[in-house]
């Protein structure tokens, strides 16, 4: 909607952040329910931790709250990190790579007892989807890859991280997410710190937030900056994926 009001208006007025903000926890709210309902009762109201053999931390409620802040803050972090071309789809691509096989193994109930991971019925199915995530990006980066012809915007952005955020709700792993999706973290926290220590102090941390406008501001040239990117999510993907051996 955000991105259909800006091209029907000609300018860069969309929705007000606070709108967007709010109707992005609405919909994370009800899917959260969702995920709730469907979920095994051992596991409705709790949160995996890596690395841990088969432990489930209780949240009750405060689940509820907590899963709606993994999917909305997914979702805005991939949308943070799309900065410059092919920056943001090669990460989801490689968390996407990981989540499609914790799916496979969360949903399968004899691989999900030899690794000591939480068993939740049904989320080999999301294994597919993941799988066409990584299709996906494939056939976008090949015509986003710099100059890119096309784009992503809000539209994409927002959707993909929204989708890996509610796979990991769905899948127990959200605390994995945060692992194999660092670089998101990182982007992400880069602004917060910007803004907060401005507001706190009048000083700037970076140069620029988020996180590659600072080495772009540095003097790094983009495809140094996407490429080293790129790594950097690689080596998080596989912290992520190990998690799920190392118990």
């Amino acid at each position: 909607v955000d991105d259909w009001m800006k091209l029907r208006r000609r300018s860069h007025q969309g929705m007000s952040a606070r709108m967007k903000m709010g109707l992005q926890l609405i919909v994370g709210f009800f899917a959260t329910l969702i995920f709730i309902q469907l979920s095994p009762s051992d596991v409705r109201y709790g949160v995996s931790v890596p690395f841990l053999k088969d432990t489930i931390v209780g949240l009750g409620l405060f689940y509820v709250p907590f899963a709606m802040i993994v999917i909305v803050g997914a979702s805005n972090a991939v949308n943070l990190t799309d900065g410059l071309d092919g920056l943001a789809i090669v990460p989801v691509m490689i968390v996407a790579g990981c989540f499609t096989l914790i799916a496979y193994l969360s949903g399968n109930v004899n691989f999900a007892s030899y690794l000591q991971i939480n068993y939740i019925p049904g989320t080999g199915e999301l294994a597919v989807m993941c799988g066409a995530l990584i299709g996906s990006g494939l056939g976008f980066l090949w015509f986003n890859a710099p100059p890119a012809r096309v784009f992503m915007g809000d539209t994409g952005s927002l959707a993909l991280g929204g989708a890996l955020g509610a796979i990991s709700v769905a899948t127990r792993h959200e605390l994995v997410l945060a692992i194999a999706g660092g670089l998101f973290v990182l982007e992400t926290a880069s602004v917060i710190l910007q803004v907060a220590s401005f507001k706190l102090t009048g000083k700037r941390i970076f140069l620029m937030a988020p996180l590659h406008h600072h080495f772009e501001k540095k003097g790094w040239a983009e495809s140094t900056i996407v490429i080293r990117f790129w790594i950097i999510a690689f080596m998080l993907g596989i912290a992520g994926l190990s998690s799920l051996k190392l118990r």
